[in-house]
């Protein structure tokens, strides 16, 4: 794991220096970002702010974002659901995605006629590196007539040759939906697995694909936080093994864990996925303490506020998807969109 046991701290202070820049903002964050530093990342801010509406520009963040883009210049937060499904709604020009370059590609399938840009372009995915648009085709020719699921963390080409995708937050709800005994369903292993699990009376066929935050996770991490903080909740992302998901209070998308959180309110929690998760949440949840063994994702952490800025400055970098993907892979995203649990 990147980080010992820790629990962190109330996310407001008692009191903030009077002269730093945009206080009411620095409030928010000021449990992550200590104030020595804040009046550089507040030049960013300021300029952000007014770059979006100047551009008529929004910032659709991930729940993997640090906090000081999280709660001070995104105007759409959640997790690979919601962002798909709030990208379908906004009617800004320009759409900023403060995440990995598979979802600027989502934004930009439901968004044809609309500017995406993503901040680095290196922020990529182990899962959507781990398939291509050539293996789907040769999964289909192997299993002749079985639905394809795939996850939204691949590629435009690859939800291309699928018939529909899914997120950790409905996956379950879209296998059900196609009333089929076998379903293919890619690219992450333990995924499947644990909605396998879920749905005993559908075969379920895997892609050996992984998440490099999650796969790291082991029992072991579990049972030393539980036996350092005992009565601790434990909720784990389904991209875990399947033994790390076992034992765990329980399993579900990022924003099934906000929602354990905020309507269950333990006293302790561990977010078994990505460390910033548990920041962002602890900014609103000041109350509950959280123990973070946690693993970091480099991709999400290459999107900083300073290049934030340069997109919306230079309008770079734009996000495109060839014109031959663009319908089939859409139809497979809005077939998503339209399974509810």
């Amino acid at each position: 794991m990147a980080e010992s046991p820790r629990v962190s701290g109330d996310a407001l202070p008692v009191a903030l220096p009077s002269a730093l820049p945009l206080a009411d903002l620095y409030a928010r964050v000021s449990g992550h970002v200590p104030a020595i530093e804040w009046p550089a990342l507040a030049d960013d801010v300021a300029a952000i702010l007014a770059l979006k509406r100047r551009r008529n520009a929004v910032v659709l963040a991930h729940n993997y974002q640090a906090p000081e883009i999280f709660h001070t210049v995104a105007d759409i937060v959640g997790d690979s659901l919601a962002l798909a499904r709030e990208a379908a709604r906004t009617d800004a020009d320009v759409i900023v995605l403060a995440g990995v370059h598979f979802m600027a590609e989502t934004a930009k399938l439901l968004n044809p006629d609309k500017t995406v840009l993503i901040p680095d372009p290196a922020a990529g995915c182990s899962l959507a590196d781990s398939i291509t648009a050539a293996d789907v085709r040769a999964l289909r020719r192997r299993h002749p007539g079985v639905p394809v699921v795939t996850y939204v963390n691949t590629s435009a080409a690859v939800k291309a040759e699928s018939d529909l995708c899914c997120t950790s937050g409905n996956a379950k709800a879209v296998v059900e939906s196609l009333g089929a005994p076998r379903v293919l369903m890619i690219p992450d292993e333990y995924l499947a697995q644990n909605v396998q699990a879920e749905l005993p009376g559908i075969e379920i066929l895997s892609w050996a694909g992984h998440c490099e935050v999650h796969e790291r996770f082991t029992p072991a991490d579990i049972r030393e936080v539980r036996e350092a903080y005992p009565g601790v909740a434990v909720l784990a992302h389904p991209e875990c093994p399947p033994a790390v998901v076992a034992e765990a209070d329980f399993a579900g998308s990022t924003a099934m864990m906000q929602d354990f959180v905020e309507t269950r309110r333990p006293a302790q929690v561990v977010m078994i996925t990505e460390c910033s998760m548990a920041d962002n949440l602890a900014v609103r949840n000041p109350d509950v303490a959280f123990v973070k063994p946690c693993n970091l994702c480099p991709h999400m952490k290459r999107i900083t506020l300073g290049k934030i800025r340069r997109a919306l400055e230079t309008m770079t970098h734009e996000v495109t998807v060839p014109a031959d993907l663009i319908a089939p892979a859409r139809r497979a995203v809005e077939r998503m969109l339209a399974v509810r649990p």
